[in-house]
């Protein structure tokens, strides 16, 4: 951890609620700043311009974080969305969850889907529960994807705000491979894409039309940023999802629909609100793509499969 990295999570600790856990935070802070310099790494790039930690396999001490953050008794909150035939991923993706997503803590999973006879029965770690929240179905994948903020904006406000301290919103269709734990907690959270983390922020798929509440300039940009994944903060990623959807509702007010629906509402509210954590292309790769030599180690990947066959429209 870089002595600005440090400063600026010590500045984070009025974002936590007790004084249990500003010291807890502070202690992180402080044996990371000493144990994580000798193993660092310098193939890659692990701060943003406004010096967020990027965390890369290498960057953190995993032993550490868990001894800090474990005793906190933390509840995280996943949501993913298994509508129409999406649902055959559902047992794939939670069986992979129990064995290296966030083990050790509380976890909720939030499962929405039109097929509630069809969520499969898997063996959860204690500590585990799953929730099944049964949501209309659509003959348009984009009208999933845009719902998707909508729903997890009243899911928080209705349920999640009671019950979780973290939340990340994962895609279904993905498998876990590897470590995903206390690394990627933070008050807002994203992860960059990893077909464009080697790209310029001109090559980026952003909204660049400007009638479009998403619209970014080409001379704008920080990362493109996966909409696969986003977290932090129950309270911050309900505002995310609030500003997104409303945003989204103005653009359809306006007979404009975003280049990448969703995943371009998160890019433009991100350049807006900086997160305070990136997670490296690790934590979203994809199964089609060759592993790079950056990538030491794939944690979150996204399957291979036909979209024409699983997708109610293409």
């Amino acid at each position: 951890m870089e002595f600005s990295n440090l400063c600026v999570d010590l500045a984070n600790l009025h974002c936590l609620t007790s004084e249990r856990q500003r010291l807890r935070h502070v202690l992180y802070v402080y044996f990371s700043f000493f144990s994580e310099r000798p193993n660092r790494r310098t193939d890659v790039v692990s701060v943003t311009p406004w010096l967020a930690p990027i965390v890369w396999e290498g960057t953190f001490d995993p032993v550490l974080i868990d001894n800090i953050y474990k005793p906190m008794n933390l509840t995280i909150a996943t949501t993913v969305f298994a509508v129409g035939k999406y649902v055959r991923f559902l047992q794939d993706f939670l069986e992979t969850a129990e064995k290296h997503f966030m083990v050790g803590f509380n976890v909720h999973y939030y499962v929405f889907t039109d097929r509630p006879d069809d969520v499969p029965s898997v063996n959860l770690n204690q500590g585990r529960h799953l929730r099944v929240i049964q949501v209309p179905g659509s003959n348009r994948w984009q009208e999933i994807s845009a719902r998707r903020m909508e729903i997890i904006q009243t899911t928080i406000e209705r349920q999640i705000r009671r019950e979780a301290d973290y939340i990340f919103c994962l895609d279904v269709d993905s498998k876990f491979h590897a470590r995903w734990g206390s690394e990627s907690l933070g008050r807002l959270v994203a992860v960059i894409h990893p077909g464009y983390y080697e790209q310029t922020h001109d090559r980026f798929p952003y909204e660049r039309r400007p009638a479009s509440t998403a619209y970014i300039p080409m001379d704008e940009g920080d990362y493109y940023y996966g909409g696969a994944m986003f977290g932090g903060y129950v309270a911050d990623v309900y505002t995310l999802t609030k500003v997104c959807w409303n945003r989204f509702e103005e653009d359809t007010r306006n007979y404009i629909q975003a280049a990448w629906q969703e995943e371009s509402h998160l890019n433009r509210y991100l350049l807006d609100n900086k997160p305070s954590k990136v997670l490296s292309p690790e934590y979203l790769w994809q199964d089609l793509k060759a592993k790079t030599k950056e990538v030491k180690v794939i944690r979150f990947s996204g399957v291979i499969k036909n979209y024409a066959e699983v997708r109610p429209n293409v």
